[in-house]
């Protein structure tokens, strides 16, 4: 496959995991895209998708700093690029400003959990058909199955480990959706931090471009410290659910 060509597989289905999520999102929220506006989702949906913009980008070029000299010369270069932590982390913070705005008290998050982890099924099997022309393959391995994406070495499908990921997180978290119920916000409060936990830990098996402190890569460095400032608050909640 050329690059152009992994370039359209990769838009697809990225695009079709962003529609699919959509999608749920509104039917889990009892509403429709036309009826949307006259809602207060409305601000929190807009907060969402700004948010999950900028955050996608921000932790793309966290992750690629060794690329920062480039962008002197030619600023458009900012707008490539991509990271689902980014997206996630971003989108977080965009729901809570579009919260305030809209004046929406409740815990929204819990809507977004199936959303996100469909959406990143859908989005991962178009990084994984990209192969070598997408960012998200693995380091090489003699495991039996890894894969040869083109350049004749076989390499961990670091693509299909976040697919199973987030099928096990949907399975897991739909067993004991009826006690996380009772704490809202919880069910993706878990979610988010374990596969921020997840990255941290699966991105060792990915090359490293720009190594931070400790050898992370940009992706490990900002997971770790949204782990930092984010398991507090799951830990709180788990408390109360106890309780």
């Amino acid at each position: 496959m050329t690059a152009a060509g992994a370039a359209v597989v990769h838009s697809v289905f990225e695009w079709a995991g962003i529609l699919v999520g959509a999608r749920l999102y509104l039917r889990g929220a009892g509403i429709t895209l036309q009826g949307l506006g006259s809602t207060r989702n409305y601000s929190v949906v807009i907060g969402c998708v700004i948010g999950a913009a900028i955050g996608n980008k921000a932790v793309h070029w966290i992750h690629h700093a060794e690329q920062w000299p480039l962008l002197a010369n030619a600023p458009w270069l900012v707008l490539q690029g991509q990271s689902i932590v980014g997206a996630l982390l971003g989108g977080l913070i965009g729901v809570e400003i579009g919260k305030k705005i809209g004046g929406v008290s409740e815990s929204t998050g819990d809507r977004f959990v199936v959303p996100i982890l469909v959406g990143l099924i859908v989005g991962r099997i178009g990084c994984f058909i990209a192969g070598q022309y997408d960012d998200t393959y693995g380091n090489p391995t003699s495991l039996p199955w890894g894969v040869d994406f083109g350049d004749g070495t076989r390499r961990h499908p670091t693509q299909l480990y976040d697919m199973v990921f987030a099928v096990v997180s949907l399975l897991v978290l739909r067993h004991w959706r009826p006690v996380l119920a009772r704490e809202p916000g919880l069910q993706f409060k878990l979610m988010l931090a374990g596969y921020l936990l997840w990255r941290l830990f699966i991105d060792g098996l990915k090359p490293v471009p720009y190594a931070f402190p400790g050898g992370l890569s940009g992706i490990q460095f900002v997971c770790l410290l949204a782990l930092v400032l984010y398991l507090p608050l799951v830990l709180r909640q788990l408390t109360r659910l106890k309780a």
